[in-house]
């Protein structure tokens, strides 16, 4: 059995769509702070093994936990998939504040990187650096292709 024709049933419903993730631009930076607060207050514990006379011994050190932009994510409840596609109709505010959300992350990974507290390989790979070199020659790309002459050895009949 179908609806009635020109019911308006939809009136009814309590809620239309999904809620929002965020009220506002501020509920998301302070979402982003306590997301860093955890980070700093929760390191991960690397396992150092040595040997001696005496025995093995397993030593547990913290190591800080980098900030990461698919942790933050986690943290809040949304994927990648969908912070993307809220940029595209997000307002002013909301762009300003996940830009500065984002670099902070950037800014926390590449610090670490560069004085060793985390693997400077991998955080190259996640933010996106490359080391380039140069292959020109007078600022002028290398030409690849190759000319190849085929020269044939004559009969001795025709000499």
């Amino acid at each position: 059995m179908s609806a009635p024709k020109g019911n308006q049933f939809w009136k009814l419903r309590s809620k239309h769509g999904r809620d929002k993730l965020f009220a506002s631009a501020e509920l998301l930076l302070e979402s982003a702070c306590e997301y860093f607060e955890w980070c700093d207050e929760n390191p991960w514990v690397a396992l150092k093994t040595s040997s001696s006379e005496k025995g093995t011994f397993t030593e547990e050190k913290p190591t800080q936990r980098p900030y990461s932009k698919k942790g933050w994510y986690v943290y809040i409840g949304c994927s990648d998939a969908w912070l993307k596609e809220f940029k595209k109709t997000a307002s002013e505010d909301f762009l300003l504040v996940i830009n500065e959300i984002e670099n902070i992350i950037d800014t926390n990974q590449w610090e670490g990187a560069s004085v060793g507290a985390f693997n400077a390989n991998i955080i190259a790979r996640t933010l996106g650096l490359k080391e380039r070199t140069d292959t020109t020659t007078d600022d002028m790309p290398v030409s690849t292709t190759l000319k190849v002459n085929i020269v044939r050895p004559q009969d001795e009949d025709e000499d």
